[in-house]
């Protein structure tokens, strides 16, 4: 993870105070906007309530739905976040994003950052993390990966999930490993640590052990897999055949829509939000 200079702390600190969250909760924050390359946030703090998501544009959603004081909050909150990083070169990535990076430039103008109407913060140009040394990238998961589709950390443990490539980082007392996660669909990455100090996430499975899974490589050097032991992934694939196993993530993905369709009708969701979360799960068919 990136070190904030000075002037980063300093902005930090002003939101936390701005917004009565606390300054990790405001990085952690910061952390999510980035991977969501400042349109998106997905997200996972108690003080956010726990797990949480946020659009540009004004979408929210949150586990405590009925908090709108809290999700007032995280709106503005996120939107000075998206502004801020959008004006930090190499934290927004080009390419399929750039239409994306305009309208957040647009953004700015409609809505003008506060840190730069706040005196007690920078004035002129200014860097948000500190630089990586010559020659390093300053990403500390392993050389060859892309951006990961989202990062975290808690208790001196970080991870990198690269849902595309089915892959997953973590560093762990300096000594970072690369696992196949296999069909998993990792979806908030919750970073539990059980009684024996095992770290674990959640999937379509449930309740799943890292240390279940296939070990890819450590600090970069390739694993070969045991040829004596059963294949780490046989503990964690249902007896039944994969078709069945994709018959019932479609169900539950439809099961999941009807349930949002119930909460529109409710008034608990807008049209516009029950619509982003449709198409959003309606894409992992």
């Amino acid at each position: 993870m990136q070190q904030l200079t000075p002037e980063g702390e300093k902005i930090i600190n002003d939101l936390a105070q701005r917004y009565s969250f606390t300054p990790d909760a405001v990085f952690s924050m910061l952390q999510s906007v980035i991977n969501g390359n400042g349109s998106m946030a997905q997200f996972n703090h108690p003080e956010f309530g726990g797990s949480g998501q946020w659009m540009k544009g004004g979408m929210i959603m949150l586990s405590d739905m009925f908090n709108h004081n809290l999700k007032h909050s995280i709106g503005g909150l996120c939107q000075e976040l998206a502004n801020l990083v959008a004006n930090q070169p190499g934290l927004i990535q080009r390419g399929s994003f750039q239409s994306q990076h305009q309208g957040t430039q647009q953004q700015n103008n409609d809505n003008v950052c506060h840190q730069a109407q706040n005196s007690s913060g920078p004035t002129g140009a200014f860097s948000l993390f500190v630089p990586p040394p010559a020659g390093s990238s300053g990403n500390w998961w392993p050389e060859g990966l892309p951006y990961p589709s989202s990062t975290g950390s808690q208790n001196h443990v970080r991870y990198a999930y690269f849902a595309s490539l089915r892959r997953l980082a973590i560093e762990l007392n300096g000594h970072v490993t690369l696992y196949d996660t296999l069909d998993h669909q990792i979806g908030g990455f919750s970073q539990q640590q059980s009684v024996g100090g095992s770290i674990t996430f959640n999937s379509q499975y449930g309740l799943v052990d890292v240390n279940s899974l296939p070990i890819i490589s450590i600090d970069n050097q390739a694993v070969e897999p045991a040829t004596d032991d059963p294949p780490a992934s046989s503990s964690l694939n249902p007896p039944s055949p994969v078709t069945s196993s994709a018959e019932t993530r479609e169900a539950d993905i439809f099961s999941t829509i009807e349930k949002l369709a119930s909460l529109k009708d409710k008034g608990i969701l807008t049209d516009d939000e029950f619509s982003a979360k449709k198409t959003e799960l309606l894409a992992r068919l």
